[in-house]
């Protein structure tokens, strides 16, 4: 039984960072999970994927609002991925949630693409 948990929000005024972590469970060392991904929805919008990355390989993929800004990374361990995010703006306030498929990514990718995900943590930008 696959289990996220989002780590790392909090509230950050406009210009600056904030680090996003994402522990799996119940997946041994995680390398099953071949692509795991970033998503954030913000109050009455879509959920929107904001980068991805295949756990094998490393490439990344990024939603075109972030690139430059945001940075995603996995851990030594393949459980764990990380969200670096710099030069925050407003409009980048939303719940973040962990998201994970045991296929390898093409790109970001859309919601339905994930079958497992986290509970979400809240990134406040004002």
């Amino acid at each position: 039984h696959v289990q996220l948990v989002e780590s790392g929000g909090g509230s950050v005024q406009a210009g600056g960072s904030l680090s996003l972590s994402c522990a799996a469970s119940g997946t041994g060392d995680g390398s099953e999970l071949k692509c795991r991904a970033w998503f954030r929805q913000a109050p009455g919008q879509e959920r929107e994927g904001v980068a991805a990355i295949n756990s094998s390989g490393g490439r990344t993929y990024y939603a075109d609002s972030v690139k430059g800004r945001f940075t995603i990374s996995q851990g030594n361990a393949k459980n764990k991925v990380y969200l670096q995010m710099n030069s925050l703006k407003p409009e980048d306030t939303g719940m973040y949630y962990c998201a994970a498929d045991v296929r390898i990514c093409g790109g970001v990718g859309r919601r339905f693409d994930y079958p497992y995900w986290g509970q979400g943590t809240q990134v406040t930008v004002s």
